[in-house]
């Protein structure tokens, strides 16, 4: 720690998240290292500590001979202040080194409204903010994460992304740069090389070319460059790489707890949700293996907690095994025991009764839409009697505590679907009166809903978003429903909405504009306390870029997507049948009852997809 630094610290908000020095945390010799990698999470330290991703990878980096990889997170706003004021650069915590000393600079992106803060970092770290600025091998700039399946908005900052999945992908890449540095290999050479490793994605090697309406005309690569990344996926995750081991912050964080991850993919197929059909194929993890890996982490962390993860966690085969092990485990260490994402279809009887044994907290369901219409459209596969016989379930259990999540602009969406909600709502309160077997402390039912945002790689990539406008008057209506004290109703601020979608399905002219509005001192964007949408505002204004383009426009189903040359292994043809059945109100049964033929399957060559 510096000495500058440690004058600041008295004088900012949790001095904590800018020291290092966490039990667990990996230290190196300089000696012996040949390659050293800022790894950098583009938000604060509570919400990148909490995040799985960038612990495994921070132990697989680190696992590597002569690598040193440290953390790096965005500042709170009171400690840029300090850092600008007082000519201090960005950090790591590991070694307390300023990252433009760094050889490699690896960014995780899980969320679009993080997009300024990646610039932020690059402009406190010193570090040419462009991509064709950084002429030499020094500070190589690459990222990965969900957001990289359309990486065009970033491709002004980034020399390369890794596509999907990184667990093997990143030891290639970093093995390769090490050859690079040590035979002193121009930048060009390396992005050459670099760029034929499956599921690497160089920008440089791109020409967007534009019709006259301002769509996409074509994108070409250049001799050499693939016409298609296809994103890679770890198939046997028995096998792979999992830190149970790992860094215990020493501050609070968001997800304060082990976290144990059960299976990738999902077999439902909601036609709004990237995630479901980005991580496809289905693969799980055995049950021996999760026992193992919960007990390590619980032994080593100290954690009273630990959540079982996943996209849909009671789709998880093998759940009553784990739990029938893990539970009495549990109970014997006074650990709680946290199952999220459940669905509320097959939330049974007998997994209730497991769970009660153990601190109950808030159930987490997440209906979507308030109608089966609705429901239908979007494929969420599940009915009203579903919902209400999951919570009678619960409530007969013991909880008096439920969070629902729902969102507001789905296509079709009518004022009828948005009445349906507060029904739904109000005859789960019902369900509640009938069936509690706790009263004492009253019913809390939380309803949260969200303004729709369309994602690449879903059956409604194309679709339009509606107004900021239209979206807070379906929330009014919504809200003039709910009478009973009993609900508490928040809902998402639709001006991040609105950007989170010009960023989602923008491309390379969108770049301009998150430098205007970096400049204009947007940051930390997904946090309301720091979102500034004047800045925002005129960043567009000043670049010649209409949001409408990217959001109310919508696409058409034959025009080029800025993200059609990235492949997550989902057919395009099997994307538009799906929105062909969404707007005929057809459900796609879920991939257990059969395959739908999506084409994810095939990026599996040893295993088979557990769906």
């Amino acid at each position: 720690m510096t000495e500058k630094l440690r004058r600041l610290l008295p004088n900012v908000q949790k001095p904590a998240r800018y020291t290092g020095g966490e039990y667990n945390e990996i230290i190196k010799d300089l000696e012996n290292t040949r390659v050293r990698i800022a790894f950098c999470f583009p938000d604060t330290y509570e919400i990148g500590m909490s995040n799985i991703g960038m612990r495994i990878l921070y132990g697989i980096m680190n696992g590597m001979d002569g690598i040193w990889c440290e953390r790096v997170f965005h500042p709170w706003g009171d400690m840029v202040q300090a850092m600008r004021e007082h000519d201090l650069p960005l950090w790591a915590l590991e070694s307390g080194d300023p990252v433009k000393d760094f050889d490699m600079l690896a960014f995780t992106i899980g969320y679009e409204m993080s997009y300024t803060n990646i610039l932020n970092m690059l402009l406190l770290s010193g570090v040419p903010l462009h991509s064709k600025d950084r002429t030499g091998l020094k500070n190589m700039v690459f990222a990965g994460g969900v957001c990289a399946f359309n990486p065009e908005p970033l491709c002004d900052f980034i020399d390369f992304f890794c596509i999907g999945e990184g667990e093997d992908i990143t030891p290639e890449v970093v093995s390769l740069y090490v050859r690079a540095k040590a035979e002193n290999w121009t930048k060009e050479a390396f992005l050459r090389q670099v760029s034929q490793i499956p599921g690497v994605y160089v920008p440089s090697f791109y020409t967007p070319e534009y019709n006259d309406d301002g769509t996409m005309k074509a994108l070409h690569p250049a001799p050499g460059a693939p016409k298609t990344v296809l994103k890679r996926i770890v198939e046997d995750l028995d096998k792979a790489y999992y830190p149970t081991k790992t860094i215990v912050a020493s501050t609070e964080i968001v997800h304060d707890r082990a976290n144990l991850e059960i299976f990738r993919g999902c077999i439902r197929g909601c036609r709004f949700c990237q995630a479901g059909f980005s991580c496809r194929p289905v693969r799980k993890k055995s049950a021996e293996t999760l026992l193992k890996q919960a007990k390590e982490l619980l032994t080593d962390s100290g954690h009273n907690e630990i959540t079982i993860s996943s996209l849909s966690t009671s789709d998880y085969r093998q759940l009553r095994e784990l739990t029938d092990q893990l539970i009495p485990y549990c109970e014997a260490g006074k650990i709680n025991l946290s199952v999220p994402s459940l669905r509320a279809d097959n939330f049974s009887k007998e997994l209730t009764a497991r769970l009660q044994t153990l601190r109950k907290s808030s159930l987490t369901f997440a209906p979507e839409a308030g109608t089966q219409r609705l429901r239908d459209v979007i494929n969420k596969n599940l009915t009203e009697e579903e919902i209400l016989s999951s919570c009678e379930n619960a409530f007969r259990g013991g909880w008096s505590s439920v969070k629902l999540y729902f969102m507001l602009g789905l296509p079709t969406e009518t004022d009828e679907d948005v009445k349906g909600i507060a029904e739904l709502v109000h005859k789960i309160i019902l369900c509640w009166k009938e069936n509690a077997t706790q009263r004492k402390k009253g019913l809390r039912i939380h309803v949260a809903t969200a303004y729709f945002v369309p994602k690449p790689h879903t059956p409604f990539q194309w679709e339009q978003q509606i107004t900021t406008e239209e979206y807070l008057r379906r929330c009014r209506l919504l809200k003039s429903y709910f009478y009973c004290k009993s609900i508490e109703y928040n809902y998402h601020t639709p001006d991040i909405s609105r950007l989170e979608a010009v960023t989602a399905r923008g491309d390379r002219r969108v770049g301009p504009v998150l430098e205007a509005a970096t400049k204009n001192g947007a940051m930390l964007d997904g946090w309301d306390e720091y979102f500034n949408l004047q800045a925002w505002n005129a960043a567009f204004e000043s670049c010649g870029v209409d949001p409408d383009f990217y959001t109310t426009r919508g696409f058409g189903e034959e025009e080029l997507l800025p993200w059609e040359h990235i492949s997550v292994g989902v057919t395009k043809k099997f994307l538009l049948r799906e929105r062909k059945r969404a707007y005929a109100e057809e459900i796609t049964p879920d991939c257990r009852q059969g395959c739908a033929g999506c084409g994810a399957s095939n990026l599996l060559r040893e295993v088979e997809c557990d769906a």
